[in-house]
């Protein structure tokens, strides 16, 4: 009897739906952007490690105010100190270290590309960030070693310089000089959180850098330390602690000219930052349902009074309350649901158009947390909005019903 009602009505109830896919859209929409942000983000975090410490001169995720002109004094991460907690911090499992060499000018025969991002590092770095190769391979320690001619090339570079040629094997010249390229990094995309753009990377052995400035003098610098199994995040800075100062020759009662960062610094911001968004998506999310719901009430008033004598004829022939109450409520309940469903379709369709639009550097998805959480909230937007008619309804005197 339910759906026959509905169906009769198409227009009445397409309308009083349409409120209802309108809040739960707007509720899972924002929930499923927060969770996809958040998603991207935590991917981030695990392909970077948060078992890493970096060596730094500022607290991330912290506004410095007062301070500001105290760590701006701060030395820079330097090679000694890389060398310090490589060799006496025995719960780093890798430590790494990268200076930047700066933008240069690279060529391959009649082509050439300005402004490619030049990178010395340690042979370790690559561990550190789980690179993995579209072509080609990264050095071998003996080739770090001795500060061999040859680079690691980022896709976006590679692409730019050498079109639709296999870079492995090609020699490059920057500034006279000639580099054979060994290797090209899968591409990385957009990244939400990234150390650097290795897309549009060039790098190169320390050694092979110090044949033409002094790296270990850098003044933009990466140190950072992996803690080893088995040993705990407290353990990794406490001594990654010891070895810097001992390296800066800091006396016991000296404070440290260095920072400390990790991962969860981040973490706690983001936490922060994605509660706030969830709560504004409900806020304005909950005042659409509001008005949806109210759309609801109001059509099954109206639908009681349209069939009171109907009522009336069903109580006097022997139909119990309850059967009344059932009767408009599961027709609510269905309105509502339909209602949930179309907006659940809705951010579906908006998902996968996204993930189109961003070609899988962003992924968006629909989890079924937030399905359940949509289909739920409408079922219950439903018992809300028919309960009053339906016991209105239900509360009918036969006589009195028939006779209106």
């Amino acid at each position: 009897m339910a759906f026959q009602q509905l169906a009769s009505n198409k227009l009445r109830s397409f309308l009083s739906l349409l409120g209802i896919t309108i809040g739960i859209w707007s509720i899972i929409s924002v929930l499923s952007a927060v969770d996809s942000l958040e998603m991207n983000i935590r991917g981030s975090f695990d392909k970077l490690g948060d078992d890493v410490v970096y060596l730094d001169k500022f607290i991330w995720g912290q506004n410095p105010g007062s301070t500001y002109w105290k760590w701006v004094r701060y030395p820079e991460p330097s090679y000694d100190d890389y060398e310090a907690i490589k060799a006496n911090v025995k719960s780093a499992d890798i430590t790494s270290y990268a200076a930047v060499v700066g933008s240069k000018t690279v060529e391959y025969k009649s082509n050439n590309v300005e402004n490619v991002f030049f990178l010395a590092i340690t042979y370790d770095f690559s561990e550190m960030y789980n690179f993995d190769f579209s072509k080609g391979r990264y050095f071998t320690r003996g080739e770090h070693q001795t500060g061999v001619n040859q680079v690691v090339i980022g896709a976006v570079a590679a692409e730019k310089l050498f079109g639709n040629i296999d870079p492995v094997g090609k020699r490059i010249k920057v500034s006279g000089r000639k580099y054979t390229v060994i290797g090209v990094l899968e591409k990385e995309g957009n990244s939400i959180l990234s150390v650097m753009n290795f897309d549009e990377v060039v790098m190169i052995p320390v050694p092979t850098a110090q044949k033409f400035m002094n790296v270990k003098r850098s003044r933009n610098t990466l140190v950072n330390a992996k803690a080893s199994d088995g040993y705990s995040m407290d353990q990794l800075e406490g001594e990654v602690t010891a070895a810097v100062r001992g390296n800066r020759r800091l006396k016991p009662k000296q404070e440290s000219n260095f920072v400390l960062n990790k991962l969860s610094i981040l973490s706690n911001v983001f936490d922060d930052l994605f509660g706030v968004i969830s709560t504004v998506g409900w806020v304005i999310g909950g005042f659409a349902i509001l008005v949806g719901g109210f759309g609801v009430a109001n059509i099954m008033f109206v639908s009681v009074k349209e069939r009171t004598n109907i009522i009336g004829i069903k109580k006097a022939l022997g139909a119990k309350r309850y059967v009344i109450l059932m009767e408009f409520l599961i027709e609510s309940i269905i309105l509502c649901f339909i209602g949930g469903v179309m907006g659940l379709l809705m951010v579906y369709g908006m998902v996968q158009l996204g993930n189109i639009v961003t070609a899988g550097e962003f992924e968006f998805t629909l989890t079924a947390q937030n399905v359940i959480i949509g289909a739920g909230l409408s079922m219950i937007i439903g018992v809300i909005a028919g309960f009053l008619p339906a016991l209105q309804a239900a509360k009918m005197n036969p006589v009195d019903a028939i006779r209106a």
